[in-house]
């Protein structure tokens, strides 16, 4: 057998720990990962730390390696960045994003992971899923060459969203949050930036990336005629409240959802998983997402991190998770 590793693990909804793994024998055809970086997806993370999955979504939430069930005791994460110990030639040594939990080394399947290209550090390369939930939005929206777009929740997600708007021709992009600390955020990304209050309507296109009720209510109410909202947001257990008695069916707007889960049926006949995640990486050379990068902490203390990130006391975008082989 290899040599053991450790991962962590939600006990209960509010109780985490680290737990040793005993690692498989890779078969033909795996590989073996040393964890340099990973991730915590704050959105979604805290929200299965506190407990918040809906029963009827169980299977829909599992992450593609996790083990154990919601609400736990569960192994739950998919932003992690290795260095490949063992396996095929042509990815022994290469550093590859994987979906997998917050784990120290793992054995998974060659075709489980994707190299990261050169000069895409492992904590920016973290980002990679977060960047495909962007780019199947994108293709979900087909936003158009000068669209008015607002992007309501400037997460990682919304600003992952955003960055990939700016760079769209003559596309014009507003950041809308209750933050505005966000404001130097949205700027390095090349967006505008508007508290929801302050945020011009008229909007092409908007983007919801808040996860609350005010925000998408706010992300119809800034839309021109005949306007689409995007909803990004996972909303767990949380009850969603909506006004639609104004312009909603005057002025034809449209709700639609996108989620990462599966291609966007804009490209899902000409486009995998595999060649959607590739392109979120290839897009993440591009430095002006070190600004979503916000902390580090060492993996032994990912069980206190989590518990502050879900109550708030820890701000935060991308919070990574360092790891001795960094």
């Amino acid at each position: 057998m290899l040599d053991g590793a450790y991962a962590f693990w939600l006990r209960a909804p509010g109780h985490a720990e680290i737990r040793p793994v005993v690692l498989p024998e890779p078969g033909h055809g795996d590989v073996v990962v040393r964890t340099l970086r990973s991730g915590v997806s704050r959105g979604t993370e805290t929200l299965v730390f506190r407990g918040g999955v809906p029963p009827g979504q169980y299977a829909a939430m599992r992450a593609p390696f996790q083990e154990g069930d919601f609400p736990g005791p569960v192994k739950y994460g998919y932003l992690n960045v290795g260095a490949v110990e063992q396996g095929p030639p042509e990815l022994r040594d290469r550093t590859v994003f994987c979906l997998y939990p917050h784990q120290t080394a793992y054995v998974v399947p060659a075709d489980a992971v994707t190299v990261v290209p050169d000069g895409v550090p492992p904590a920016r390369a973290v980002l990679a899923g977060t960047v495909e939930t962007a780019v199947n939005a994108l293709w979900d929206a087909a936003p158009l060459v000068g669209d008015r777009v607002a992007v309501v929740g400037a997460g990682m997600v919304g600003c992952c969203v955003a960055r990939l708007l700016a760079r769209f021709p003559a596309v014009e992009v507003t950041l809308v949050d209750v933050d505005a600390s966000r404001a130097e955020v949205a700027a390095t990304l090349g967006a505008g930036f508007a508290r929801p209050d302050d945020a011009a309507g008229a909007c092409d296109l908007v983007v919801h990336a808040s996860a609350t009720s005010a925000g998408l209510q706010r992300s119809l109410d800034l839309l021109a005629p005949e306007g689409t909202v995007i909803d990004l947001s996972w909303y767990g257990d949380a009850e969603v409240r909506l006004t639609l008695g104004g312009a909603f069916h005057a002025s034809r707007l449209g709700l639609r959802a996108s989620q990462v889960g599966a291609v966007s049926p804009a490209r899902s006949l000409r486009r995998t998983k595999a060649d959607r995640l590739a392109l979120a990486l290839d897009l993440l050379r591009d430095p002006a997402f070190d600004v979503l990068v916000t902390g580090e902490s060492r993996f032994e203390e990912l069980p206190g991190v989590m518990a502050r990130l879900a109550a708030g006391s820890l701000p935060a975008l991308c919070h990574t998770i360092t790891y001795d082989g960094e």
